[in-house]
């Protein structure tokens, strides 16, 4: 999952971004409003959390013109205010949760993971699909209860196509989600690791869940993935026995 975060303090930005990165999220930070406005424009990002005390433009208005300018990415706000009107401000806004400082940051995990998860039309943490299921909170892929043994990087790869399933995802969408713009190698690495992916998958006895759109990207679609058959003309002939 790709996070922005937008806070001024640096000591607690490189807090949360240790947190969130030992969660395996890929995160971008920006210390000014007007930054996080401008990077929630150029990419498409899981969730916000943003601090209500910015420099220049108050987290409140942030939010405002996110959802003036049709950005619907979650947004859960960080403020040392702790008062219901705050929160209630800040819900008003448009966003989606709110956490008073200090906090754990297990319940930052755990409030980020839920509207991300409700983002998606999803009631809790296990999204199950086509023959496999995806823990989100455990960060595991399981079919018929047993995981499937993912590098972090594949787990990332079939988990947003998982949670955008319906959509063509191209490499660059890849790209931005695993490296975060950040020492990006050539694209061509996402076809090997879709090949990787394919092939674990295929071991556990799900074929198929990964589409490909030529020239576009790749796909997991809404509708089960259609069994491949061998065609009538390559099975081979078989003679007929007289009594």
């Amino acid at each position: 999952m790709r996070i922005l975060l937008a806070e001024d303090d640096r000591t607690i930005a490189k807090g949360i971004t240790h947190v969130l990165k030992q969660a395996r999220m890929v995160v971008d930070t920006a210390e000014t409003g007007a930054e996080a406005l401008e990077l929630a424009k150029l990419y498409d990002y899981d969730a916000i959390i943003l601090d209500v005390m910015l420099p220049d433009i108050e987290g409140f208005e942030v939010v405002r013109r996110l959802r003036h300018a049709r950005r619907d990415a979650p947004v859960l706000m960080l403020s040392a205010q702790s008062r219901p009107q705050a929160k209630v401000r800040g819900l008003q806004a448009g966003a989606d949760d709110y956490l008073a400082k200090p906090f754990d940051p297990e319940e930052l995990i755990a409030r980020l993971q839920a509207i991300i998860r409700r983002s998606r039309g999803l009631s809790h943490s296990r999204i199950d699909i086509h023959g496999i299921t995806m823990d989100l909170a455990a960060r595991e892929a399981l079919v018929n209860g047993r995981p499937i043994n993912l590098t972090g990087k594949e787990y990332a790869i079939l988990e947003l196509l998982v949670l955008r399933r319906g959509a063509v995802l191209s490499k660059e969408n890849f790209l931005d989600h695993l490296y975060g713009g950040i020492d990006e190698p050539d694209a061509k690495i996402i076809d090997v690791f879709i090949c990787k992916l394919r092939k674990k998958l295929a071991q556990a006895g799900v074929e198929n869940l990964i589409g490909t759109v030529w020239g576009r990207g790749y796909i997991v679609r809404d509708t089960p993935p259609a069994r491949q058959t061998t065609p009538a003309a390559a099975r081979p002939m078989v003679e007929s026995r007289v009594a």
